[in-house]
């Protein structure tokens, strides 16, 4: 089974802000296969469906995102998922507004979503894909207070395009090797 992680934080408050961007693209898979998120069980989640001949899980941790790997580790367990079925996605701060990037393994670049995962499944080596936010324009805005914004109007169709890609990705991801994803998705 493949397991489609996407970082967030719980509750209708934090909808549609940067720090959610993974979470809209479990939305959009949701919405392209008309799944529901109907299973609830180690702070998280998730459905598992039929995607050709792979079984998928998407998960929404309900942890907020600094604790993620506190609903990761407990599924991966109890579903018996190798670390080489997991792929994580999460905002990222250093990639303009809605550009994706795929990477194989690798460390959590200050993102506490990320090392939460790491430390709780106790390696670097799992998929992600990252979906860019950008940075704050201006200096008076903490990088908390940024993340935590909604998207304004004017970028709201950038990530939007970059949450379809993503999912896009996700979906070859399921008859594809990682790495021919990452080539024809990192362009």
């Amino acid at each position: 089974m493949k397991c489609i992680i996407g970082l967030g934080n719980p509750g209708n408050k934090y909808d549609n802000t940067r720090h959610n961007a993974g979470f809209m693209v479990i939305d959009e898979l949701l919405k392209r296969h008309q799944w529901k998120l109907d299973k609830t069980k180690f702070k998280g989640y998730y459905t598992i469906g039929q995607l050709e001949t792979e079984k998928v899980m998407l998960i929404k941790p309900q942890t907020f995102m600094n604790l993620s790997g506190e609903a990761v580790r407990p599924l991966m367990d109890y579903y018996n998922i190798d670390l080489e079925n997991i792929l994580i996605i999460f905002d990222d701060l250093d990639l303009p507004v809605g550009k994706i990037r795929l990477r194989q393994k690798g460390g959590h670049g200050g993102h506490n979503g990320i090392r939460s995962i790491i430390n709780h499944v106790g390696s670097k080596d799992f998929k992600r894909i990252r979906i860019g936010i950008g940075r704050p324009q201006t200096i008076s805005l903490t990088i908390v207070d940024y993340v935590l914004q909604s998207f304004p109007k004017n970028e709201l169709e950038e990530v939007m395009q970059g949450v379809r890609k993503a999912a896009d990705a996700c979906e070859a991801w399921i008859n594809k090797p990682f790495d021919e994803v990452m080539n024809e998705y990192n362009k």
